[in-house]
């Protein structure tokens, strides 16, 4: 199959490079890309309180809509990660993500009701699952191994931080008090285009089985001739990683959907208090989701994932207990660490050890497994939970996922090439 598929590219063909310029390129190029999509996806939690009575939604109708994109982008996780390693490409495919992603989030605002919302977010969610699969290969390439984990943290975890958390709050909410909330879906038209012409212009292609390609690889994953599942899921580290994204995207994604409701609704927060907290949600997002990566570059990636696991199950506690707005900013900025953890077993733990021809079948399926689970089924249970109990059930439920996270993790192999080469 391999030796079939390097036969229909072009002799001509020559990979990205690592480091140097190129690598920087590159980083920028990602970051921008998945912190939009981020931007995108987060857009609707931070909008709930604008739109909830005038579509007539209760908690249980808010949980599924935060529930249906993850549903969705887990589909498409998984399928374009498989597709882009059997046809051994990706620029293409992250182009056409961007520009449907970029539509389906614009139509979002004319929407009438739950059915139609719905569907345009579960149409969005398709198409900014392909991103992530697609992009850390190309990020894993042409990265120096000294700079792997932080450049990979730098795309998927500080890039959604900064644009989807810290900016995203503040420019959603400031567009919904100013023009109203369906013109805070429109806006997203313009960065979508610019980011899909970043990728076109700037980035090269990645063809990892190529013999060019295989001839400069030989530090960035094991080499191998077997594909598809099989090559996947003998590793014990992607079956402890699947089971981590369950849980973990359980934190994350009942956290972000539940947490603008429960300041409104039971902290009687203002708009304005709001969006500085979730903006402190967002500052912890970008420092940690570059720090806990690039610390795991030198100490590793299990002591890593096991200290700030359990770090990250203190910040829904925090919401709950914290009255004051100032001081529940500064909490979540410490203990919201979890993103950081997101590019370790989503990402770079699986790159460093599965086959390279295998490598976004492996990215797609771990964070498929956890978007179906922790992303689509738990925030709608925790809906249910809290039109019962109140919204602190949905917050219980958070913290209690990434309680089992940490336990998850002392099960995982070391992959870091400082602790591997000790």
């Amino acid at each position: 199959m391999a030796d079939t598929a390097a036969a229909r590219v072009p002799a001509a063909y020559v990979p990205p490079p690592r480091g140097g310029r190129y690598e920087n390129v590159l980083l920028a190029v990602l970051f921008a890309t998945f912190g939009f999509v981020f931007f995108d996806r987060l857009a609707l939690n931070f909008l709930t309180p604008y739109f909830k009575d005038e579509l007539g939604l209760n908690n249980a109708q808010i949980g599924l809509l935060g529930g249906i994109p993850a549903l969705t982008w887990a589909i498409a996780g998984i399928s374009v990660g498989y597709l882009s390693d059997r046809v051994d490409r990706r620029k293409p495919l992250l182009i056409g993500a961007i520009l449907t992603f970029t539509l389906f989030s614009a139509l979002s605002g004319l929407v009438g009701g739950l059915a139609s919302l719905l569907l345009f977010r579960a149409l969005m969610g398709a198409a900014e699952g392909a991103v992530l699969p697609l992009s850390q290969p190309l990020m894993l390439h042409s990265s120096t191994p000294r700079r792997r984990g932080l450049n990979m943290g730098l795309v998927q975890g500080s890039s959604a931080g900064l644009l989807g958390g810290v900016l995203g709050p503040i420019v959603t909410v400031w567009i919904a008090e100013s023009f109203g909330w369906r013109a805070a879906f429109y806006a997203t038209v313009i960065p979508g285009l610019v980011m899909a012409a970043l990728v076109l212009w700037l980035v090269r292609d990645l063809r990892v089985r190529h013999p060019a390609t295989v001839a400069v690889d030989d530090e960035v994953g094991p080499e191998d001739t077997a594909s598809g599942w099989g090559a996947v899921l003998r590793h014990r580290n992607i079956v402890v990683c699947l089971a981590i994204a369950v849980f973990f995207l359980t934190w994350f994604l009942t956290t972000q959907t539940f947490t603008p409701l429960y300041l409104v609704e039971v902290k009687g927060f203002g708009p304005g208090e709001v969006g500085f907290v979730l903006s402190g949600i967002g500052i912890a997002w970008v420092l940690w989701g570059a720090l806990v990566p690039g610390i795991s570059d030198r100490i590793g990636r299990k002591p890593t994932m096991i200290g700030f696991s359990a770090v990250a199950a203190v910040s829904p506690l925090a919401i709950m207990v914290i009255d004051s707005p100032g001081l529940l900013f500064g909490a979540l900025v410490l203990t919201y660490t979890g993103l950081g953890c997101f590019t370790l077993f989503m990402a770079t733990i699986p790159a460093e050890t599965v086959p390279r021809a295998v490598m976004a079948t492996a990215l797609g399926l771990i964070m498929g497994v956890g978007e179906v689970v922790g992303g689509f089924v738990a925030p709608a249970l925790a809906g249910q939970l809290s039109d019962v109990f109140g919204l602190g059930a949905a917050m219980f439920v958070s913290a209690g996922a990434a309680v089992v996270v940490t336990l998850l993790s002392l099960a995982l192999t070391e992959t870091a090439p400082v602790r591997v080469r000790r």
